[in-house]
């Protein structure tokens, strides 16, 4: 069987131009390059894999998840900006007891926690057909047609929480995904992407049907900074639920495999999950330009492997990873592992 990539074309229409980073003027690292170094490297191995157009948004899933007025707001950015804009939020408040109206532009900073993640007219269409992708992959390992799926997620998901947008997010797509699979059962989310996937832990920060496991950089030094810290667990009844594995800089593909086989695979197992979703970004990568981690590319397949074993349902998400020039190479080096795993 060929390996499923779920992908939409729209979802390269969304181009940010630059992020303010410290009071600094930056190229934004999110740009269409990366799915082109994915998708090249798809279509080298073009008899390994198959890409699926999705063809409907579950908006009704979406709405289950985030606040309506996050959507309203992105309708706003659509119907107002012009083609090629790109639109900054600019005044932030610490709290969320504040009169927002999502059909102004000027009140954005009032859904946004970050000065790195703009508008434009077509941010709305490809973080809804980013979430198609997803929940497609998602309805394929349901249905039994294989027992994995990739959704190649952009812009990705796993900053954005219930009413706020940033890190480049605008939809949590694994926290959808696992809403609807949570129906049917419990739900592992592992996030291994090189930054703490704050929206998803907020998400289901209070379930205890849902596991949300994240192996990060530490984030006294790392993006987010506010969240990711180890004696985040839970609360409620989802105390125990949340597991964070902040690690120091530097950490190699041999220490990062450790800590999967000491504490994640195990903490997995005891939670028995009847799927598993990975939050799948590629950021850990010796010499990405915004993670200190130093996995190389024959470290994503032992990655894999160690999910794959566990022989549970998987949807793989794509989230972060810059190193555009060897992205596509460890993405497709971690499919084809996961595979053969």
């Amino acid at each position: 069987m060929k390996i499923p990539v779920f992908f939409n074309p729209v979802q390269k229409k969304h181009k940010p131009l630059y992020e303010w980073a410290f009071g600094e003027k930056l190229d934004h690292p999110e740009t269409t390059n990366r799915i082109e170094s994915i998708l090249s490297a798809i279509h080298q191995n073009e008899n390994e894999f198959s890409i699926r157009v999705p063809d409907q948004v579950p908006f009704d899933l979406i709405h289950q998840v985030h606040d309506r007025e996050l959507s309203q707001l992105y309708e706003t950015a659509e119907k107002r900006l012009e083609d090629g804009t790109t639109f900054y939020p600019s005044v932030f408040f610490p709290h969320r007891e504040i009169k927002t109206d999502p059909s102004k532009l000027s009140h954005a900073g009032g859904y946004c926690f970050d000065s790195g993640t703009p508008l434009t007219s077509l941010t709305k269409s490809a973080a809804e057909w980013s979430v198609a992708c997803a929940q497609e992959a998602s309805l394929f390992v349901e249905r039994g047609e294989g027992s994995f799926a990739y959704a190649l997620c952009r812009p990705p998901g796993h900053h954005a929480s219930r009413s706020l947008f940033g890190g480049y997010c605008y939809y949590n797509n694994a926290a959808i995904v696992a809403t609807r699979l949570r129906e049917r059962g419990k739900v592992a989310i592992v996030d291994i992407d090189f930054h703490h996937g704050n929206g998803t832990q907020d998400i289901f920060y209070e379930d205890d049907r849902v596991l949300f496991v994240s192996i990060h950089g530490d984030p006294q030094q790392m993006y987010p900074y506010f969240s990711g810290f180890a004696d985040e667990t839970g609360r409620g009844a989802g105390e125990g639920f949340n597991l964070n594995l902040p690690l120091p800089s530097g950490v190699d593909g041999q220490e990062y495999l450790k800590v999967l086989d000491l504490q994640v695979i195990p903490a997995l197992k005891k939670f028995a999950p009847d799927s598993l979703v990975l939050s799948a970004g590629f950021d850990t990568f010796r010499g990405d330009p915004f993670g200190n981690f130093t996995l190389q590319t024959p470290d994503f397949a032992e990655v894999a492997a160690r999910f794959a074993r566990l022989k549970i349902p998987t949807v793989i998400l794509q989230e972060g990873g810059y190193s555009v020039d060897k992205l596509g190479l460890n993405v497709v080096t971690f499919l084809q592992a996961f595979r053969r795993g």
